[in-house]
């Protein structure tokens, strides 16, 4: 399956939750969000939300500075 993350094509070998790809490219555990497909999805909604082959996934992180 591949799916693409921050523009970057990802290869797994199964079908993976949000929550999964999220932490493929951070530990942080507040200050992200993440859209499939364009479409926000809800953090409270990572794990039920499963990928599938070619979805376009998005990552946020807030980031503080001045």
């Amino acid at each position: 399956m591949q799916i693409v993350i921050n523009g970057r094509l990802h290869q797994a070998a199964a079908v993976i939750s949000l929550t999964q790809a999220v932490e493929l490219l951070t530990s942080a555990k507040s200050g992200v969000a993440a859209a499939v497909n364009g479409e926000i999805v809800r953090r409270s909604a990572w794990d039920a939300t499963r990928l599938a082959d070619g979805d376009q996934v998005e990552v946020l992180t807030a980031v503080q500075g001045g």
